[in-house]
């Protein structure tokens, strides 16, 4: 089921990226790239959901730390 939910999410994606191949200037700070603007936003997806992961797996790791040495 988990292999079917994926494939269709890979599909949506690969149809949203084609549909917006229009190429945008990002700017960051001092940066700036040349990228189509499908392409900016998967990147801008992916990074929110590292960040968001590794934030998470501190906090975990943090709270499992303090439930160990409740437990002693």
């Amino acid at each position: 089921m988990a292999l079917i939910i994926g494939a269709l999410l890979l599909i949506a994606l690969l149809v949203f990226i084609l549909q917006n191949l229009e190429t945008q200037t990002i700017f960051v700070l001092f940066w700036e790239w040349e990228m189509p603007l499908g392409v900016a936003l998967l990147g801008a997806a992916i990074l929110g959901v590292l960040l968001t992961a590794t934030i998470g797996g501190v906090r975990i790791m943090q709270l499992r730390r303090q439930a160990r040495k409740g437990l002693r």
